[in-house]
């Protein structure tokens, strides 16, 4: 008897829980038990690296935790790594302390690439030399092995790295070259010499395809403009010239020259995100009284806007629009969408302080560094 009412009890609960359902009183996952997704993948993580752990040599974890390194960070990145019979955690802190880094970056940077600790100290001085001859000193080199320690530690060929400077030379790349890529490109150097060569072919190709006349220039344009290219897919990059063509429909000549300029930033985009995001700038400026010519013109003179979440965009142009520039202003100043809704609203305000007039003098000084904004309102007040 006791089980039948129970069960009647049960059914009474799942039948409240249906109606309150139907009529959204509750949330449908109410009754489940399972962890947020988000979680339960950080608890799964959290065992692996447990798991890890008790695989290690002991050791190396031992030394590991006295030089500060988030050893569970590490066991999850690259958990081969600690099963090694011999390591050089202490030769690389030594070598890294040498060259002005500081206890906490040399953890910083095992934690976040482990691999490290498997340099000899030879490799390290070896390829050190080879990055002192683009760098000025040891300090820049810190930086970025900080930054993106898979970038010197990554490869353990410094033949190969050698051999991409001498590429990279012989396609006219300077040293300043060299030296900026490597300050924003790390990664580039430790690709393949044959993966760089496949994509300075690609260019070249591209290049020539358009009509132009000198595809070593237009290549080291490109590159010097956006050297994540070096490391992005020649079938995504091709999709989306073919992509921006189509919708833009420029001929060869103003293509060519569309993508050695503005558009470098955006070749390594994920073409679905840039259809996407094309999508919801057409939308959002059709709504606001746009022409398709306009906004073609608006991703011709201002390609990074794909680039921009539409929920961002959307607030930039409404607090521009709010105070009384026009939308023909911004079309022809895209270039005050490059800053924070934050920095934009600031300057408004600080300009209408001043009284400001936008339809009489533009919006040109929204498009400035800090400084010659500060500049320009101190000029303005006097």
């Amino acid at each position: 008897m006791a089980v039948v009412h129970g069960v009647r009890a049960l059914l009474s609960l799942h039948r409240s829980a249906l109606f309150q359902r139907s009529f959204r009183l509750i949330p449908v996952q109410l009754t489940s038990t399972c962890l947020p997704t988000r979680l339960c993948s950080a608890t799964t993580k959290s065992k692996k690296a447990n798991l890890e752990q008790k695989k290690a040599n002991k050791s190396i974890l031992d030394n590991l935790h006295l030089m500060g390194v988030d050893v569970e960070m590490a066991c999850q990145r690259q958990p081969g790594v600690f099963r090694k019979n011999f390591t050089n955690e202490q030769g690389l802190a030594q070598f890294l302390q040498s060259k002005g880094a500081t206890s906490e970056e040399i953890a910083s940077i095992i934690s976040r690439f482990p691999r490290a600790i498997t340099r000899s100290t030879e490799h390290l001085e070896e390829r050190w030399e080879l990055w002192r001859k683009i760098l000025n000193n040891d300090s820049e080199i810190v930086s970025v092995l900080e930054r993106s320690p898979e970038a010197f530690f990554r490869s353990s060929d410094n033949k190969n790295f050698e051999n991409i400077i001498t590429f990279l030379t012989s396609l006219g790349f300077t040293t300043k070259d060299l030296e900026r890529l490597l300050l924003r490109s790390p990664r580039i150097f430790s690709c393949s010499l044959a993966l760089i060569r496949q994509k300075v072919k690609f260019l070249n190709d591209i290049c020539v395809e358009l009509g132009g006349t000198n595809p070593e220039q237009f290549t080291k344009t490109v590159l010097s403009r956006n050297a994540f290219i070096f490391s992005d897919s020649i079938k995504r990059i091709r999709m989306n010239i073919d992509f921006l063509r189509t919708y833009l429909k420029l001929g060869n000549s103003e293509m060519l020259s569309f993508i050695q300029g503005s558009a470098t930033r955006i070749l390594v985009l994920s073409t679905e995100y840039m259809q996407k995001n094309l999508n919801s700038v057409e939308q959002m400026m059709v709504s606001l009284g746009c022409q398709k010519a306009d906004i073609q013109k608006l991703i011709h003179t201002y390609p990074v806007v794909l680039y921009i979440r539409p929920e961002t965009l959307s607030s930039k142009l409404e607090c521009l629009l709010k105070v009384g520039i026009t939308l023909e202003q911004i079309l022809e100043t895209p270039k005050v969408l490059d800053y924070s809704t934050q920095t934009i609203l600031g300057r408004l305000e600080l300009l209408q302080e001043v009284g400001y007039n936008f339809r009489v003098n533009g919006i040109s000084v929204l498009d400035n560094s800090q400084k010659r904004f500060l500049a320009k309102i101190k000029k303005i007040k006097v």
